[in-house]
């Protein structure tokens, strides 16, 4: 939401009602804006006006950001039919705004941030950015060195034009690895181990850039940045 906005326009993305609800509260003079009553539809309400609906007041909680340690069985989107998504395990107002900066895989698990800030999403999403999001992989064959040389010097997936950027691969065990890239294409991580001659099958996020989860949330638990998290994103 931009600064200074319509009242009619603030009054609906706060209060989650239709604006034609709203016009007619505001002719009904529910409306008051740092205690005086306002019927001008398109009067102007800054960022830190006091505005009340009825007697109740209705606050602009600014931009916002959450770290979330996404279970398996969860989209990261906004709405759907058939599966949960991530938004439902947030307990928190005005989420209509917000957006997954960085979506993992139904059957993915962990590191997930969410916010309304789409300028500081961006600086998370743009491969141009070299923002390293970190997996931890488990495999369905053995590991080999050779394998991790390519994932390092990037390789060709099925229907891509270019190769991959080059990845930070870890061996962990003979099953497992660290992955780090600085790409979101589809299924990326999955595709990069077929295209070297192995499967995922577990995936799990543990860091986006230098923001890694805390290991204090459980499955499915969340909680807000701190300013140290948020500024990290956005050094250069």
């Amino acid at each position: 939401m931009k600064f200074p906005c319509r009242l009619d326009k603030f009054l609906s993305h706060l209060a989650e009602l239709p604006r034609t609800k709203v016009k007619a509260g505001i002719k009904k003079r529910y409306v008051t804006v740092n205690g005086v009553v306002i019927t001008k539809f398109d009067y102007s309400v800054n960022e830190n006006d006091h505005v009340t609906w009825q007697g109740k007041p209705l606050q602009y909680l600014g931009k916002r950001y959450f770290m979330l340690n996404k279970p398996v069985g969860y989209i990261c989107a906004n709405s759907d039919d058939m599966h949960p998504t991530v938004f439902d395990l947030l307990d928190e107002p005005n989420l209509k705004d917000f957006h997954v900066a960085g979506r993992l895989d139904i059957d993915t698990t962990g590191l997930v941030l969410l916010t309304n800030d789409g300028d500081w999403s961006h600086q998370i999403t743009s491969p141009k950015k070299q923002k390293f999001k970190t997996y931890l992989v488990e495999t369905q064959e053995p590991i080999t060195e050779d394998a991790l040389q390519q994932l390092r010097d990037g390789v060709q997936l099925h229907n891509e034009k270019q190769p991959t950027l080059p990845a930070q691969a870890e061996q962990l065990a003979s099953y497992s690895l660290r992955l780090s890239i600085c790409e979101g294409k589809y299924h990326q991580v999955k595709r990069m181990l077929a295209a070297v001659g192995n499967k995922v099958v577990e995936l799990h996020r543990e860091k986006i850039a230098d923001i890694e989860l805390d290991a204090a949330l459980a499955s499915g638990e969340y909680r807000e940045l701190t300013d140290l998290e948020i500024n990290i994103i956005n050094a250069k």
